[in-house]
């Protein structure tokens, strides 16, 4: 299933061409179709969100039925069993402990002649999540999703996440939205999801900022709406780059490889090493590995899509390719690997050493697994609390400081022809 291609050959530019393309948000036919969703919730509100959910996840819902009600939230617990209730408090107490510590304070400084200025930091006040729950279970999404506002004090917390088709929402969904504390769940998913949290309806309030994963539909009804609210990034199917030498595990590696793609066809697994013969053992504990897992069409595609152990010169030019790729996730398994630290540049997650693999940050670490997709790692970050900040700045003159400044204010304002800039300073002095 992997490909095995050497560094510096048509055949690697060629697949890093193909791999630069992927995920991209360009079809035209989805986004006509999204567009035309938001436009119907714009217009008939909870009508047409029941409809689109009628259509696609539960074909008996109607508009009343699209709030979650507490005895629901009841029934779920006694629909899941006490491990996973155990784990969930577990992955939510290492996340909450995590992003504490990104947690920010307002601030003032005190300059010359009486000048204050600083930052005033508070919580945006209603933020949604949107996150998959029928074709993909994802409570780990869910979870990083809210943990980080509620660490950020955000008041009102909004969870849309599609029915399945008996109109309910999937019990662990629940169970894991009622432990992060959200009590405002509606069964919808989608781009009409996003619509009806951006523009409001009469049973969805509007919120200030929509985030989470989602397919396609979801990420072009997020770049659709942004605007009208913020949105945390689009994002695209999930990477994983593997670093190794002669010192790793063949059998890690290609099980960390694997678990990336089992999320889907779209998915890149690409493990980069200087040794032809670690990358044939790799790929023959793939093909081992694979044969007893389920999601065997998810698997087989990703790799022939967007797979492939590269076999570089030496790990400073694997090093160039990581920072050049920008993948979400990237593993060390090399000798050494702090040493090299310092020269990854570009990622959203680093993973060191043979024991830290990919899935540990999937679940219970505590960093964010919400990552940037798509090379964005290139200039964004993963998930905090700082998404759902927002700073004020503050600004207090006397009329001694202000007086000092006037001159170059005014100069600067002249030279951008804006008069009324100028004005505003000098009528503070005509008098003097």
């Amino acid at each position: 299933m992997l490909q095995i291609i050497e560094t510096q050959t048509p055949e690697c530019t060629a697949f890093l061409s193909q791999l630069n393309e992927r995920g991209k948000l360009k079809d035209e036919n989805i986004l006509r179709t999204v567009r035309r969703t938001i436009s119907d919730v714009q217009d008939e509100g909870d009508k047409a969100i029941a409809r689109y959910t009628r259509k696609y996840d539960a074909p008996r819902i109607s508009a009343k039925g699209l709030r979650v009600q507490q005895k629901e939230f009841k029934q779920a617990y006694g629909d899941v069993s006490n491990d996973f209730v155990d784990a969930l408090i577990q992955a939510k107490a290492n996340i909450e402990s995590f992003h504490q510590k990104q947690v920010q304070s307002s601030w003032f400084s005190t300059e010359e002649d009486g000048v204050l200025l600083g930052h005033l930091i508070r919580p945006l006040k209603r933020v949604g999540v949107c996150v998959p729950s029928v074709s993909q279970l994802l409570v780990s999404s869910l979870v990083m999703s809210v943990v980080p506002a509620k660490v950020a004090d955000v008041e009102e917390i909004v969870v849309c996440m599609g029915p399945m088709r008996n109109r309910q929402i999937n019990p662990h969904m629940l169970v894991a939205a009622a432990e992060c504390g959200v009590d405002e769940i509606y069964k919808c998913g989608g781009a009409q999801a996003v619509a009806g949290m951006a523009y409001g309806t009469d049973s969805i309030k509007p919120v200030d900022k929509i985030v989470g994963p989602g397919n396609l539909y979801v990420q072009l009804a997020k770049k659709e709406v942004y605007g009208q609210v913020d949105i945390d990034k689009l994002a695209g199917p999930s990477e994983i780059l593997v670093i190794a030498d002669g010192t790793a595990d063949p059998d890690f590696v290609a099980a960390d490889l694997i678990s990336q793609a089992e999320h889907g066809p779209e998915c890149s697994t690409i493990l980069l090493t200087p040794s032809l013969g670690f990358a044939e053992q790799v790929k023959a504990a793939i093909e081992l590995q694979a044969q007893t897992l389920p999601r065997q069409y998810e698997l087989v595609k990703a790799f022939e899509n967007y797979g492939a152990a590269i076999v570089v010169e030496d790990i400073t030019e694997a090093v160039n390719y990581a920072n050049q790729i920008a993948p979400e996730h990237v593993e060390l398994h090399i000798e050494n690997p702090f040493n090299w630290l310092s020269e990854i540049h570009n990622a959203g997650a680093i993973f060191i050493g043979p024991y830290s693999p990919e899935a540990v940050g999937d679940y219970i670490a505590g960093p964010n697994h919400i990552l940037p997709t798509g090379s964005a790692a290139r200039y964004a970050s993963p998930l905090s609390v700082h998404d759902f900040l927002k700073r004020t700045s503050l600004i207090s003159y006397t009329k001694t400081a202000l007086e000092k400044v006037t001159p170059a204010v005014v100069k600067l304002a002249e030279v951008e022809g804006l008069e009324g800039h100028a004005e505003a300073m000098k009528i503070r002095f005509e008098d003097d």
